[in-house]
């Protein structure tokens, strides 16, 4: 059988997995299993790829921080002039907590905003909240009035494109939660405008995660572009467009292998600039998973193996409280063995599943892989979004730790947590 790593930021190297130049059986030693492991290069690079993409016109990245807030992870892509999507006031803690300085670039989207996140938005002086309601519009303008602080603001539009995803992350549709209908924006605008402590600045939508057509993001913004021109010939200052993120990649081995991420970010780039015409507008772009999620793997150890009947199962230390998206989403990740010989063919149809009591905590089913035994790690591949940051503690069970390798060195930038961590909060 083939079994294909995720190069640059995973490769074998004497037959044995390696993460950039690191063994990840030597992190295993260290640091324990279940283990999410990071590529620090592979996530500047795919950052500089995206980014370059749109040097064509006015932009700036904003990283989506709900698909891996790790604070190492933050810094670097701040360092790198990033700015950040937020949907909480947690997350823009984590902004805050990495570099003040990059609040001046941080949208703040999501449906329900408290009056607390509003605040704390207002004080650190972020770049635009983007605002899905007319209430949330009220609330908005009666907190900045209240401090005495402009609110540069955008409505979220909900431009009624489908995007051929999993309905848990399509967002772009009526029948949704998120976003303003395109009937209804025209008066919310005027509206705000006469809120003396709104700043009347965008245009937003975002139609989903997981998208790997550039069509249905040329369609959502063409819509966008037309409301912006009628806006702006309505006399509103509308100079930010926020196109969201959603740009997916390929998970399946033989969609990865042949996958070129600057040439999809280049053909996504152009589908947006010709979106826009000849708009003069600063855009502002949301990616999450393009660029984090092929730098991370979980690493995990084969705990049992048993056959049930026709049924082989490999039962690893990994869980669903760890990764859920197979079990959330019936999501497809590729899983190798940390150690490989290509010689080695033989293969045999397998579940991989983790030891919570749950039938739902599978990883894959009848996947076709190399004959494994008790003790052998694998790796579930393409984790770095929406791994560590969606896991919990179901079952009382503690969290990974997180490991970030950058070339020939590894720093744990997230320790395992103990019992005691788990009960601190409990009385």
């Amino acid at each position: 059988m083939k079994i294909i790593a995720r190069p640059p930021a995973f490769t074998y190297i004497k037959n044995h997995l390696h993460a950039d130049r690191v063994p990840l059986s030597h992190l295993a030693e260290k640091h324990g299993t279940p283990l999410y492991v990071y590529s620090a290069s592979t996530i500047r690079e795919r950052f500089r790829t995206f980014d370059t993409a749109f040097k064509r016109i006015h932009h700036t990245v904003c990283y989506s921080v709900k698909a891996n807030s790790n604070l190492s992870l933050l810094k670097m892509l701040a360092k790198m002039g990033s700015g950040f999507d937020v949907v909480s006031g947690g997350e823009l803690e984590r902004v805050l907590a990495v570099s003040r300085q990059a609040a001046r670039k941080v949208v703040f989207s999501g449906v329900g905003k408290t009056a607390a996140e509003i605040d704390l938005a207002l004080k650190a002086d972020i770049l635009i909240f983007n605002v899905e309601s007319e209430s949330e519009l009220d609330l908005l303008a009666n907190r900045a009035a209240k401090m005495k602080r402009k609110a540069r603001m955008a409505l979220r539009v909900n431009p009624d494109v489908f995007a051929d995803t999993h309905p848990y992350i399509s967002t772009g549709m009526r029948e949704h939660k998120f976003g303003v209908p395109l009937h209804e924006v025209g008066d919310l605008y005027t509206r705000a405008a006469a809120r003396k402590y709104l700043d009347v600045a965008g245009v937003s939508c975002h139609i989903g995660s997981q998208i790997t057509a550039v069509d249905p993001f040329a369609k959502a913004l063409g819509r966008v572009a037309d409301l912006v021109r009628a806006l702006q010939a309505n006399g509103h200052n509308i100079r930010y467009v926020d196109a969201g993120g959603g740009l997916g990649i390929p998970y399946k081995d033989e969609e990865a292998e042949t996958a070129d991420f600057s040439a999809k970010s280049g053909a996504y780039a152009e589908a947006l600039r010709n979106a826009l015409g000849k708009l003069s507008v600063h855009l502002l772009l949301e990616p999450g998973r393009a660029i984090v999620a092929p730098a991370g793997l979980l690493l995990s150890r084969v705990l049992v193996t048993k056959q049930n009947g026709k049924k082989r199962f490999v039962i690893v230390d990994a869980a669903m409280n760890d990764l859920i998206r197979p079990a959330l989403y019936s999501a497809y990740h590729s899983i190798i063995p940390e150690q490989w010989n290509p010689m080695q063919s033989s293969a045999q149809p397998v579940d991989v599943v983790g030891p919570i009591c749950e039938t739902g905590d599978f990883f894959a089913r009848d996947r076709e892989l190399p004959a494994l035994k008790e003790g052998d790690l694998v790796a579930i591949l393409d984790v770095g979004a929406y791994g560590m940051s969606i896991s919990s503690n179901y079952n009382s069970r503690m969290k990974a730790a997180e490991v970030m390798i950058d070339g020939s060195s590894a720093k744990q930038v997230r320790k395992r947590e103990t019992v005691k961590d788990l009960m601190r909060l409990e009385s």
